[in-house]
């Protein structure tokens, strides 16, 4: 019987292999096992909140909002005028070369949407972000995992794994669960090595909490190359998680097959206006990176004093700390005792990393009680 005709002779709709091959994405919890709500340290928001600017055009206030933003029957702008001027004013970018999305995870889509099928591959790191193996599936393309060094994206090792079937290659930067960071003589050498029909989407969701001075060049290459797309997000440093605004930007040609396969109203009202406020407000931007700088200096501080107990804090330049696991204490049982005492982490058996625990920096309270709670376990471990 044939493929098609075994298919409409099933009781009941039939996905394709590739779909149902999906294991769905799980986002940080913000309750323990019993519903109880707690500190939430899981899921790498910003612990100062939204820019209060951000705040009044949400609700339709201020002169970010428009007469449109006041009129929820109304259609948002399809195009994003107003955000993507706004973006390319900040960063140097023409506006033509960027496009909107809802998220950034949206683009990341997308982008293997676009550029990949069946029969292809989908190339990333080891504890990449695990939104890049859904969007390999998605499409119907074989997700192809290069092996990490040290937790960290290994550009030999990411080569190595290039075939003539490979159609994207999806880094971040920093890296998302680890906190690693390619350096720009690394993504440099990264792009020079793959072939021109391979595009690599550089993920920047936290490339605002980067000191300028650590640029990984990933803007300049998308704007001199044609293989090169850049994603970014409202999400973290900005504060706008709830709003799900991320944008992309690289050559015109790229942009053009987005723009063809997006959502076609797919920022909202609300998310444009939040979104333009908060790049107006820069202030609220350098206060989230330098009390991130600091606390997670403290926190790393704190955690390698506990290294005679099998601690080990993982180098980070995002809003996280990743924490490796090898004494009498497990990051299961870290894991589960951080809930005790009111907070919920990210533990991350699923994405091969039983002995880790993800740690968004939170207030500075925050971090010393974790710190102190960790640091309690660790010496009574059995």
């Amino acid at each position: 019987m044939s493929e098609t005709s075994a298919t409409s002779a099933a009781s009941h709709p039939v996905p394709k292999p590739w779909i149902a091959a999906i294991h769905p994405y799980v986002p940080g919890k913000s309750t323990g096992t019993d519903g109880q709500a707690l500190i939430k340290l899981s899921a790498n928001e910003n612990p100062l909140g939204t820019s209060p600017l951000a705040r009044a055009a949400r609700i339709g206030g201020g002169a970010y909002s428009g007469d449109g933003a006041r009129d929820p029957a109304r259609y948002p702008d399809p195009e994003s005028h107003a955000l993507r001027a706004a973006l390319g004013a900040l960063h140097g970018i023409d506006p033509a070369r960027i496009v909107m999305g809802t998220g950034s995870d949206e683009l990341l889509n997308l982008a293997a949407q676009a550029f990949a099928g069946p029969g292809d591959e989908v190339l990333y790191q080891r504890y990449g972000f695990s939104v890049y193996e859904i969007a390999a599936r998605r499409c119907g393309a074989d997700p192809v995992v290069a092996a990490d060094r040290d937790f960290a994206a290994d550009v030999d090792g990411l080569l190595a794994c290039l075939s003539p079937r490979t159609r994207v290659v999806f880094l971040a930067n920093p890296n998302n669960p680890t906190g690693s960071y390619l350096p720009r003589a690394e993504l440099a050498r990264l792009h020079a090595g793959l072939p021109a029909d391979v595009l690599l989407v550089v993920d920047q969701a936290y490339a605002e909490y980067v000191e300028a001075d650590a640029d990984d060049g990933a803007m300049a290459l998308a704007l001199a190359a044609q293989n090169v797309l850049v994603t970014r997000t409202f999400s973290k440093i900005y504060g706008l998680a709830g709003e799900r605004v991320g944008w992309a930007t690289g050559a015109p040609a790229l942009i053009d097959m987005l723009n063809r396969i997006r959502g076609p109203f797919n920022v909202t009202l609300t998310a444009q206006a939040a979104a333009l406020a908060a790049l107006d407000d820069q202030a609220f931007v350098a206060a989230s990176r330098t009390h991130n700088c600091t606390e997670r200096a403290r926190f790393v501080a704190a955690l390698t004093a506990l290294g005679n107990h099998g601690l080990r804090p993982l180098p980070s330049e995002a809003n996280f700390v990743l924490i490796e696991f090898s004494g009498a204490l497990t990051a299961e049982a870290a894991y589960k005792g951080l809930m005790d005492h009111g907070f919920i982490t990210r533990w991350l058996p699923g994405q091969g990393l039983p002995q880790c625990l993800r740690i968004t920096i939170g207030t500075a309270a925050e971090m010393d009680r974790v710190a102190a709670v960790l640091s309690q376990m660790a010496a009574t471990a059995p």
